[in-house]
């Protein structure tokens, strides 16, 4: 049973990212959804996740600094982080890695790269 956290300030977002990924075969259960990195250290606390996408730029806590508190609560399961971003820069992919994030994914992406990405993390039909 595979639940996943969707962190983007745009419902819009969240809403194309699971209709993606359940277009792409990758196996989700619930989704959870939070609308910044504050709300979704909240969600953390309160659900059993098994993977957390999360935007960058977002009000109240960024995204990177959601993964940098998040990686400090010591859970007791590292829960992958995949950034889904329109910053794609090099600098802002190895910061990203360097703060705790497992993956990353640039928008605009297609069902097919969700798949490949995810499909390290997910299990596919």
């Amino acid at each position: 049973m595979s639940k996943v956290l969707l962190v983007d300030d745009s419902a819009v977002m969240r809403k194309i990212i699971q209709r993606n990924i359940k277009e792409s075969g990758l196996i989700v259960h619930e989704f959870v959804e939070a609308g910044d990195g504050a709300q979704a250290l909240e969600k953390v606390s309160a659900n059993e996740l098994d993977l957390i996408l999360c935007d960058w730029n977002m009000p109240n806590m960024s995204g990177i600094e959601f993964v940098k508190n998040l990686r400090s609560l010591n859970l007791p399961k590292k829960i992958p982080v995949i950034m889904v971003t329109t910053e794609g820069s090099d600098a802002k992919k190895s910061e990203a890695k360097e703060s705790g994030a497992n993956d990353y994914i640039t928008k605009p992406f297609t069902a097919d790269q969700l798949r490949d990405t995810l499909g390290k993390y997910l299990m596919i039909n």
